[in-house]
């Protein structure tokens, strides 16, 4: 486990440079256009885009919206007229730069500068590494990756955007936390004493469930309720899950468990719209230096909810949703807060403005590859290892790159409604 900084450094260095900032420097215009404006794109028209569109956007004046795709019109347009409506003298996007084919994803990057992508999840290193190819700077929403093969290549787009001196900033957006920065820094100086356990929760009711549209395909819908996928959202440990456990690795210091087992199913999510998930999961994971993270992510109605974290040290406790210690030390935070996910996206135009890169890759693929480890433990019923996980081929068919309404359903269900499940124990093969 390699040394963190003092709690006296790590505050001493702001949110945009502690995590990422990169040492390259490129000879870019403060505003990259050559017009006095910072064009960005979006690549998925949901309500996250949207919030990073309009994030981005209150970073100044200068900033403007030029081109939008999603694969569904009516996801565009309502998009369009609600950050129309917010900030009407930095949307210009005409009908000709809203995108709705399944290419369009490219015609936004030939438009922006700034690439903003949140969509469904199986196509985020695909798009991630379009945008890097053409020279443009990212911000990409989690998962980075919904299996193995996809993460590597995130991987692989964040090396790349550090040797083209541009910025790719995650949607972990825990990072920019004030609060956490604060209290994270008092454990790693040592206020818990050494990590014993951790509780990572993230309990809720189910998320975004479409119902199925009289005029839509099998494989319309299933793009329209994609977060209940498994191909394309890669089920609630990374798609979830992952926020919680990217703050156990930053706790951690950035040390990878070594390997974890995983209990899951479905208990009540019943029914076409709940796809073929699991709507409860606990992964066990346990790290070289013997501590355990008891991880947990559920998706039911009418249950206890908590999406909160519990560090447990040898010298006390950290509630980190509270940002309270408690023990041989008794701290709280009471310094101001902030907006996380508006931080991130100042921080990222910040960089394009000055041309000094920043990049979160040294911690968005492996806190995303230790949630695919900890699905795979849970679909297999099988302890799963780390490194073997980093070295596997699996890969959640079809490729993204041929992906289209087009194709024929990598799922179907049965005659009940209902699609087939994981079966730990029993399958043999994922795919």
């Amino acid at each position: 486990m390699s040394n963190g900084p003092t709690r006296r450094q790590f505050l001493g260095t702001t949110a945009s440079t502690a995590i990422a900032a990169s040492s390259l420097s490129i000879a870019r215009a403060a505003h990259p256009s050559g017009d006095g404006t910072i064009k960005i794109g979006m690549i998925g028209c949901g309500g996250r885009c949207a919030g990073a569109a309009w994030e981005s956007m209150k970073a100044g004046p200068d900033v403007k919206l030029v081109a939008m795709f999603d694969v569904f019109e009516d996801r565009v347009q309502a998009a369009l007229k609600s950050l129309k409506n917010r900030a009407p003298d930095q949307v210009d996007v005409d009908q000709d730069h809203c995108f709705t084919d399944f290419k369009g994803y490219q015609k936004v990057i030939d438009a922006a500068d700034v690439v903003l992508i949140a969509c469904a999840s199986k196509f985020h290193p695909m798009y991630s590494e379009a945008a890097i190819k053409a020279g443009k700077h990212v911000f990409v929403e989690k998962p980075h990756g919904i299996d193995p093969v996809g993460v590597r290549r995130m991987q692989a787009v964040c090396d790349l955007a550090k040797e083209k001196g541009l910025s790719i900033v995650s949607g972990l957006q825990s990072r920019f936390h004030r609060g956490w920065q604060e209290t994270i820094a008092r454990i790693h100086d040592g206020a818990i004493g050494d990590i014993v356990a951790m509780q990572p929760m993230f309990l809720r009711g189910p998320y975004r469930v479409e119902q199925r549209a009289p005029n839509f395909t099998e494989i319309q819908f299933q793009f329209r309720n994609w977060y209940h996928f498994r191909w394309l959202s890669g089920d609630d440990v990374p798609q979830s899950l992952v926020h919680n456990m990217d703050r156990m690795s930053w706790v951690m210091k950035e040390e990878m468990p070594q390997w974890c087992f995983g209990l899951a199913g479905r208990a009540s999510s019943f029914g076409e719209e709940y796809g073929d998930m699991f709507d409860h999961h606990t992964v066990v994971y346990e790290y070289k230096s013997g501590a355990r993270a008891y991880a947990m992510c559920r998706t039911e109605i009418g249950c206890y909810n908590n999406a909160g974290d519990i560090i447990m040290g040898t010298k006390g406790e950290c509630t980190l949703d509270r940002c309270q210690i408690q023990g041989e030390t008794n701290w709280r935070y009471e310094g101001p807060d902030n907006n996380p996910y508006e931080d991130e996206q100042k921080a990222l135009i910040d960089a394009v403005r000055t041309g000094k890169p920043i990049n979160s890759g040294n911690y968005m693929v492996n806190s995303t590859m230790v949630t695919v480890m900890g699905q795979i433990a849970c679909y297999t019923g099988k302890p799963t290892q780390w490194d073997d996980v980093c070295a596997s081929d699996l890969e959640y068919g079809p490729s993204p790159d041929e992906a289209s309404f087009e194709m024929e359903p990598p799922t179907l269900p049965d005659a009940s409604g209902n699609y087939p499940l994981p079966l730990p124990g029993i399958i043999k093969k994922l795919a």
